[in-house]
């Protein structure tokens, strides 16, 4: 039975889990001053009470101007923001649960007119020109004097999170945000020792993960999302082949993170046509070694669409049952219905609350 392999319990370096689903991180932007609120550790624990052994937050902006895009999103540094946070890392622990804070930088979705600071420009790893964002306005190329800072200021967030009692953090490298930016040839063209070849353009990851090692220690968990698509080229991948992607996610492994988030549009699609039906999740585990968390589309009739009720499960069946995924998030049948794993646990499927884009309008 698919239910009764997804409930059982793992252990993942230091993470012990209950179970083996997920929330997955899901931006709702509801903290008007990037401090989260009693609505937000309702929202969490409300899913951890559930049955949901592991939440990942929304994304959160690490402590550098240059971080942020989008209002509403909450922060992971500054003494209110921490404090609101030590809250919601409590009450997710009173239900039962683990959570882990998302780190984010949002690199050339920023624009000059953008909070927290009007005037700091959108930056990257190369100038690039943002028709892709909607923003009038060219990205401005990283140097490496902000190169360093925003490094520190990923390592600080990692410090923090790990000081308020937090069961780790995941780092956001993924969708054509700042760290991915580095991986893309498209969007990374330094001439400097941050880019070149596909090894070379992860140095800036590398070293993010390094940093965060030092402040954290070996055994304090840190997860990496990584995707193939972009925000901007939903048909671009870091590697066209194992071998390719081997290139980028090996280097990440040998920097020290415990585990891969392998973000994809339907978890169950092969990661390599060519190469036979295994998941991008399990050409991961197979690359890498490491534990891997499976994302995308499940618990949904059509990934991203409504469902009426909650999907079948039947699609995780094959890479469940090769082990190729350690741990299921799931992102909007979660967001839907926060009774969702429970009700998976029971056998009450029947009873979901299908997904709907006016859910997004409110925090439950």
């Amino acid at each position: 039975m698919i239910a009764d392999k997804l409930f059982r319990p793992i252990k993942v370096g230091q993470l012990e889990l209950a179970n083996r689903i997920a929330m997955a991180p899901m931006s709702r932007y509801f903290c008007a001053d990037g401090v989260p609120h009693e609505k937000v550790s309702a929202y969490y624990s409300r899913r951890a009470l559930n049955h949901v052994g592991l939440i990942i937050t929304e994304a959160t902006y690490i402590g550098h101007p240059t971080a942020p895009s989008y209002e509403g999103v909450p922060n992971f540094y500054g003494e209110a923001a921490l404090a609101g946070w030590a809250k919601v890392r409590a009450a997710v622990h009173a239900a039962g649960g683990k959570i882990m804070p998302q780190l984010w930088h949002t690199g050339s979705f920023r624009n000059s007119a953008m909070a927290p600071q009007p005037g700091v420009p959108g930056v990257g790893p190369s100038e690039n020109l943002n028709a892709f964002t909607g923003h009038p306005e060219p990205t401005k190329a990283m140097t490496e004097k902000e190169i360093e800072e925003v490094i520190e200021a990923y390592a600080a967030a990692a410090e923090a999170a790990q000081k308020l009692g937090f069961d780790g953090v995941e780092i956001h490298g993924a969708h054509g945000y700042l760290i991915d930016e580095f991986f893309w040839a498209t969007t990374n063209r330094r001439t400097d020792r941050y880019g070149g070849d596909r090894r070379q353009r992860t140095r800036f990851a590398v070293e993010v993960i390094e940093a965060m090692r030092a402040r954290v220690g070996s055994e304090f968990p840190i997860s990496f999302r990584y995707s193939q698509w972009k925000q901007q080229d939903y048909k671009v991948a870091l590697g066209d082949t194992p071998a390719e992607l081997a290139e980028v996610l090996e280097p990440l492994a040998d920097a020290g993170i415990s585990m891969l988030h392998c973000s994809t549009r339907r978890v169950w699609e092969p990661g390599f046509a060519a190469e036979g039906d295994m998941t991008l999740a399990g050409w991961t585990k197979k690359l890498t070694g490491l534990p891997v968390i499976a994302v995308g589309g499940v618990g949904l009739d059509r990934p991203g669409l409504n469902a009426a009720e909650i999907a079948p499960l039947d699609v995780i069946e094959k890479p469940l049952s090769r082990d190729e995924f350690d741990i299921l998030a799931v992102g909007r049948a979660l967001l839907a219905d926060p009774a969702w794993a429970l009700k998976i646990k029971q056998g009450r499927a029947s009873e979901g609350v299908g997904y709907s884009k006016e859910q997004l309008k409110s925090l439950f």
